[in-house]
């Protein structure tokens, strides 16, 4: 058995990933990451970045984020303190799945991670205090490629577990997915 368990979701390519965990009275040890094991389960990245994020309140909500193109990022996110309910949504023009989104708890007690490829815009909201992220991506932060997608999108009607969640301006004042259509450079490659 590999080191990491892949779980296919309903969006081609967003994957729940499930390390092994060896455990005993002294606490856990595990791989979050190693490059071969990734490999072996069809994950090729070259990780070029870390980001840690903290959030101090239960209710912070991050996104929809994302990247375009020439400068888009692959995310593995996973979180290392408390619990968080990560959103994917599929932003490729063409795909059968366009606009659909998946809903995933994280949390320091299941250590799963998930693979969010390029063409796909993530969120992350707290469900605890002080809840730590870390991802890796595998293109650098660029300021003129970053996007942001309205958490609340009526059209994208992701049945997020709060109704008024801790933004930021950014997020707060994020422009619908109909506003930012034509932006969008992401386009459906064919199916699995």
């Amino acid at each position: 058995m590999g080191k990491f368990r892949k779980i296919e979701t309903e969006l081609e390519g967003v994957y729940i990933l499930e390390p092994t965990v060896f455990e005993d009275h002294r606490g856990f040890f595990m791989e979050s990451y190693n490059k071969r094991d990734f490999e072996e389960i069809g994950l090729f990245f070259d990780f070029v970045q870390d980001n840690h994020s903290l959030s101090v309140q239960a209710g912070v909500l991050r996104g929809l984020h994302f990247q375009l193109n020439p400068k888009a990022q692959t995310k593995v996110v996973r979180c290392l303190k408390g619990v968080i309910y990560d959103v994917v949504v599929d932003i490729r023009k063409g795909s059968p799945t366009f606009g659909k989104w998946i809903g995933v708890i994280l949390s320091e007690y299941n250590k799963r991670q998930i693979v969010v490829p390029k063409g796909f815009a993530h969120g992350i909201l707290t469900l605890v205090p002080n809840t730590e992220i870390l991802y890796k991506v595998d293109e650098y932060y660029s300021p003129e490629h970053d996007r942001a997608i309205r958490w609340n999108d009526p059209e994208l009607k992701i049945n997020w577990p709060i109704k008024e969640p801790i933004l930021s301006e950014k997020d707060k004042n994020a422009p619908f997915l109909r506003e930012i259509i034509d932006e969008i450079n992401f386009v459906y490659e064919g199916g699995k």
